[in-house]
């Protein structure tokens, strides 16, 4: 089934062979209950025992969440998906699950989501996981690195926040896994319509559901789907760590994922048209945006992305901007909102130095690219003229 297909029917219609009645929901409905009774409790052993498909315990499985879980399986190319009560969450669960029975180490894209750095050096450095950094543009660079490093696990992004690099994803998933590492992408800024990491090679790819997936900014949620090896100790990890999504925020997700599709090809294509008219703008400095011919990773752009999907962010840089000036202009913003996520319904403008890359030191700020006059605007679906409308009058 193609994309669009899976979106609106991918997990649900799940007859419940314990329950009286032969009806079938048309949709996944909200369960709440912590604990599932079966007739037998022979039954009830085999389902604890991971013998036999069946729900026992919330923290273990929920009936909405196994639907939700099937679905992002499918829109990933996956093998088995494990949601979270967040992004962090799930990214925190797939580096757990990448580095058992792996040498601890782990080799770090440059160019990263700030949290996801924060991650990595406040928590899992203390605990004694060697963590060093290298540009994933540069393929000789991380040839040479895993020679040097001997990671137990690559982590990069798909593309990368906010300055939107793309590497080369199938042959770093070819570097990893000659050297015996598990590759974990966040797809994130992607989301599985423009790529889907695990049929490039990816063992573990992350989603924050609360952003492309979910798409209506009332859900904090995220997943880890993996390959086939590493289904089992996601599973299990999740099951002893209790991570897990509630059943209304599932609700929501497949919800919101049942118009991924129509949302993600509509704000690409504002993206499209604000990119064009902000790089005509005399107040901005440089556009970051996939679909420029002129960006330093064009050939694998052309290659990993479908024609004309170009993604819905806009990183540009206001010339000659300090932070005063990037709060006067974001302050001046009638319709697009200020706010600390992306990829709602509404579109977003975000300051990557005091919110995504918030912990980041200056100098490493200045390192990734990150100057003061940064923004990074993730397009809505409204009517593209308004939001340059906005954009235009908040430049003024």
């Amino acid at each position: 089934m193609k994309m669009e297909t899976k979106a609106v029917h991918a997990g649900d219609r799940k007859r419940n062979p314990d329950a009286p009645g032969a009806f079938v929901p048309s949709s996944t409905p909200i369960y709440t209950a912590t604990t599932y009774l079966y007739e037998e409790t022979a039954k009830l052993d085999r389902v604890l025992g991971r013998e036999e498909e069946g729900f026992s315990y919330g923290r273990y499985d929920n009936p909405t969440r196994a639907g939700l879980e099937e679905l992002l399986r499918e829109l990933e190319s996956g093998a088995n998906a494990q949601v979270c009560s967040s992004g962090m969450a799930a990214i925190h669960l797939a580096l757990l699950a990448a580095l058992t029975d792996r040498r601890k180490s782990i080799l770090v894209a440059s160019a990263l989501y700030g949290s996801t750095v924060t991650l990595l050096q406040q928590v899992f450095e203390p605990m004694g996981v060697e963590v060093n950094f290298v540009d994933f543009c540069d393929l000789a660079a991380v040839e040479k690195k895993i020679a040097e490093s001997k990671p137990g696990c690559l982590v990069m992004e798909t593309i990368s926040n906010p300055l939107l690099r793309v590497a080369d994803l199938d042959r770093i998933a070819e570097l990893a896994r000659a050297a015996g590492a598990a590759l974990l992408v966040d797809n994130t800024f992607a989301s599985p319509l423009l790529v889907r990491p695990i049929e490039h090679g990816a063992h573990l790819v992350v989603e924050s559901l609360t952003k492309f997936l979910a798409g209506h900014g009332d859900v904090l949620g995220g997943v880890v789907v993996t390959d086939e090896a590493h289904a089992d100790v996601v599973r299990t990890l999740s099951r002893t760590l209790g991570p897990v999504l509630g059943p209304f925020e599932s609700f929501l997700t497949m919800r919101g994922i049942k118009t991924f599709v129509l949302r993600v090809e509509r704000q690409c294509a504002n993206a499209c048209r604000i990119a064009s008219w902000l790089q005509s703008h005399p107040r901005v400095a440089r556009v970051h945006y996939l679909a420029d011919p002129n960006h330093p990773d064009a050939a694998v752009i052309h290659r990993l992305l479908p024609e004309g999907l170009y993604g819905a962010l806009v990183p540009f840089e206001i010339k000659d901007a300090k932070k005063e000036d990037v709060f006067r202009f974001m302050d001046k913003l009638k319709l697009i909102v200020r706010g600390t996520s992306l990829a709602d319904v509404h579109s977003l403008m975000l300051y990557p130095a005091i919110a995504s890359h918030r912990e980041i030191a200056p100098k490493q700020r200045q390192r990734m690219g990150i100057g003061d006059g940064l923004v990074r605007l993730c397009a809505g679906i409204e009517a593209a003229d308004d939001i340059i409308a906005d954009l235009d009058q908040a430049l003024a």
